[in-house]
């Protein structure tokens, strides 16, 4: 028996199967749908032209930071110019940053930092107290208004100027000083608020309230140290300060390259020199900003140091050859009021490395005397007789006199209308020597030079003949000498070099063509001897002086890396003669300190070791009407392998001196050289 019956419905087939729940989800995603339409329209009806604004005030731009600058090392890897690091606090400008935004920061970071005010102007303070709206609505009452916003801007500034600066606290110089330093800021670059001498407090405090102060960070700067001594601090150069900025007569050209205005730079001799080389390549940091507000900093690129420049240099050889210098300028000072200094230059003849550049500069008022190596390529000099090697080459090269044929006869020249000219030891002509090249040189004869220089003129001498040469002598003359580096440029790496003075070369001076050829008319500077007789000594190659052997780069520990760049030798002509000549003259420099005359003027240095050879000078100067002499010594040693060439002057000496000072110097150089430089 069955309890219960089957049922079965009766179903519309075009009815939903649809279920309610199903039906009431759908309700609810359409309400949803419907509430984002609105507040989608509601955002773009109401506050469309808002975040329009907002998105195209934002902006992301890359800024750049300077990095440290390269060292200069010596010739063995001291440092002899590196760079100090220094906590610093920085400001890092926005975009279109408002002035009363900037004195906000500045007024409040016034509070946690003290920097000096010693540069601080008038006009600092002005901008500082107008940045304060509320002054400057204040000062605007007190003004002419005008339609032009710079006009009046400079009649508020007046009116603060005369009425209201001379009133400032130390409190308002500090914050008009961070305020100056700010605006000074370019957008988006970073400037020093205070780059030495932050304390710890002032970091504790300024961190601590770093988000009150959009922009100001802490960050770090450089300054050039020298730590193994300033002996060639004129010849290294300076960077410009901060202040100081990009040196106005190039600031265009760097701003191309791009330097910011306020970056520091090589601003004189090696320094700007090779400032290519040592000023790096710059970070760069992405920064994203908003209104003009800096809200995000990534850096992108860290940046490079510069690279290095290693100098020929032994910075203690340097070191010892200056303090020779400065202690002989001393010690001739005393009686020899006239006496301007004295300068030396230490070489390679067969590289043209330069070993040493040293000089000393006296002031003739107060005696005081001060290192000044850069007057060894700037100062020039009569030097004398060290030129008479050239004026033999020269008249050999010429065809006047022969390595076989060169005998001449000492005797004091007797032109018509002029004074008499001779030798040192031959003033009344009791003491006429029978001479060849190489013997002149060694007793140092200007009749046999002189005599020689008619010779290349074209002039037969006869006693109480009037002198008639063709001016072209002169330029004759300077030719042998130039070929040598007398007169013209030596090419050593670094800005600045003279040239000397070359004297009138007209017929009423035409005399003074003999003055020439023994070379008391004409100027030189310290490095054009130490060229002249280097070329000497290599055997005719006039080499280019250089202080930078090569560039390097920095190892990760900050050390001195490898070399990129090696400087070798530059040739700049060669004299190319016999060289049964150059053993002349060569000849000639050793038999001024190792002849048999008694009159050979070299025999202070005898007993040299290594042998040296040398050609001494004396030339007749004056100080205004007053008669001095210029001491100079040309050198080299080891004789038969040259190794070393050296230049020493002393100008301004006592007319008639019996000082043997260049000679006595060239000994304590060469003690110093074999000691710091021998290989």
């Amino acid at each position: 028996m069955k309890l219960f019956k089957k049922v079965t419905a009766n179903r519309d087939p075009n009815k939903s199967h649809i279920p309610f729940r199903l039906n009431f989800l759908f309700f609810i995603v359409f309400l949803l749908f419907a509430a984002l339409i609105g507040q989608l329209a509601y955002l773009q009806v109401d506050y469309g032209n808002k975040f329009a604004t907002e998105v195209n005030s934002a902006n992301n731009t890359t800024a750049t930071a300077s990095v440290q600058r390269g060292s200069v090392y010596d010739s063995t890897g001291r440092v002899m110019v590196g760079n100090k690091s220094h906590q610093a606090i920085q400001y890092t400008k926005g975009l279109n940053v408002a002035s009363t935004r900037m004195y906000s920061v500045a007024t409040k970071l016034s509070d946690y930092l003290t920097v000096p005010t010693d540069t601080l102007t008038d006009r600092n303070k002005a901008d500082y107290y107008l940045a304060n709206a509320k002054h400057l609505k204040a000062i605007a009452k007190h003004v002419k208004t005008s339609s032009d916003a710079s006009v009046l801007y400079d009649r508020e500034l007046k009116f603060v100027t005369d009425n209201l600066i001379d009133g400032f606290t130390e409190s308002e110089k500090n914050a008009a000083e961070i305020y100056a330093k700010m605006s000074g800021a370019y957008s988006l670059s970073t400037v020093n608020i205070k780059s030495t001498g932050v304390t710890n407090t002032e970091l504790a405090e300024i961190g601590e309230h770093q988000s009150q102060m959009p922009g100001i960070k802490v960050g770090t700067s450089w300054t050039r140290s020298y730590p193994n001594g300033t002996s060639l601090t004129s010849v290294l150069g300076t960077v410009t300060t901060e202040k100081q900025g990009l040196p106005s007569d190039s600031i265009k050209t760097l701003l191309a390259q791009g330097y910011s205005r306020d970056d520091s730079v090589g601003q004189s001799q090696l320094e700007k020199q090779y400032e290519s080389v040592l000023r790096g390549t710059k970070s760069q940091t992405e920064v994203k900003t908003q209104d003009g507000v800096i809200k995000k900093e990534i850096k992108k690129y860290g940046g490079q140091k510069g690279d290095n420049v290693d100098l020929t240099i032994n910075a203690k050889f340097q070191e010892q050859v200056q303090s020779i210098i400065m202690s002989a300028a001393k010690s001739v000072g005393g009686s020899n009021p006239y006496s301007p200094g004295a300068y030396a230059v230490v070489l390679n003849p067969s590289t043209g490395a330069v070993y040493a550049l040293a000089g000393a500069s006296r002031d003739l008022s107060t005696g005081k005397v001060t290192e000044n190596a850069l007057g060894t390529i700037n100062q020039s000099f009569v030097m004398g007789s060290v030129v008479k090697g050239a004026t033999v080459m020269g008249a050999l090269q010429s065809g006047v006199i022969t390595p076989t044929s060169s005998t001449l006869t000492d005797t004091p020249i007797k032109l018509q209308g002029t004074a008499t000219k001779s030798s040192w030891f031959n003033h009344a002509g009791g003491t006429s020597l029978t001479l060849n090249a190489s013997t002149a040189m060694e007793v140092s004869s200007n009749s046999y030079m002189m005599q020689l220089a008619m010779k290349e003129g074209g002039y037969s001498y006869a006693s109480g003949k009037a002198l008639s040469m063709s001016t072209s002598i002169f330029s004759k003359l300077r030719g042998y000498f130039n070929q040598f580096g007398l007169g013209v440029p030596t090419g050593i790496d670094l800005p600045g070099e003279a040239t000397g003075y070359e004297g009138v070369a007209n017929q009423a001076n035409i005399g003074k063509a003999l003055d020439l050829s023994f070379g008391n008319y004409d100027s030189y500077t310290t490095v054009q001897v130490a060229q002249y007789i280097a070329t000497m000594a290599n055997g005719g190659q006039r080499i280019a002086p250089h202080v930078v052997a090569a560039i390097s780069g920095t190892n990760a520990d900050g050390s001195q890396g490898k070399v990129k760049t090696n400087v070798g030798a530059r040739v700049l002509n060669t004299i190319d003669v016999p060289s049964s000549y150059f053993d002349v003259v060569h000849q000639g420099y050793w038999d001024v300190v190792h002849g048999t005359s008694q009159y050979k003027t070299g025999s202070t240095l005898t007993d040299v070791k290594p042998a040296v050879a040398a050609k001494s000078g004396t030339a007749e100067t004056f100080h205004g009407t007053t008669p001095t002499e210029t001491l100079s010594l040309a050198t080299y040693a080891p004789y038969k392998n040259p190794k070393v060439a050296i230049a020493i002057v002393f100008p301004g000496m006592n007319d008639s001196t019996t000082s043997h000072v260049n000679l006595e110097t060239a000994i304590s150089i060469y003690k110093a050289f074999w000691k710091y430089n021998a290989k």
